[in-house]
């Protein structure tokens, strides 16, 4: 089974920066495709970036400028960094991963989350 824990989330002021870390075993990691979620309570899940298994990344317009993701093959993980935070970036940051088609979201196995809190 392809089991993905994230990492990296907490309390932060507005305008301060986090990185998330999303580390997946029980698959060939150079073999998925990934990519990031957040849901805030009550609400649907928002996709955030995606990058492919060959290194390719996409963010929807709403998230392009302040948010990065890559990845680490040889360390079996991937990463959000996130820059310039504001209060409505809170949200619990989910990793998502398939061995699927890149355009085809969203993919196959999730994390649990991991809380972002951004005061102001």
């Amino acid at each position: 089974q392809v089991q993905l824990v994230e990492s990296g989330g907490g309390l932060v002021q507005a305008g301060g920066s986090l990185r998330l870390s999303c580390a997946a075993s029980g698959s060939t990691f150079s073999l998925l495709a990934m990519g990031w979620y957040r849901q805030t309570p009550g609400s649907q899940r928002e996709l955030v970036a995606t990058i492919s298994q060959g290194g390719s990344t996409n963010y929807p317009d709403s998230m392009k400028g302040r948010f990065t993701i890559s990845r680490d093959n040889a360390e079996n993980t991937m990463y959000l960094q996130m820059n310039s935070l504001k209060p409505e970036d809170t949200a619990v940051y989910i990793c998502n991963a398939g061995h699927g088609s890149y355009h085809v979201l969203p993919f196959q196995y999730w994390g649990q989350g991991t809380q972002v809190t951004v005061s102001s």
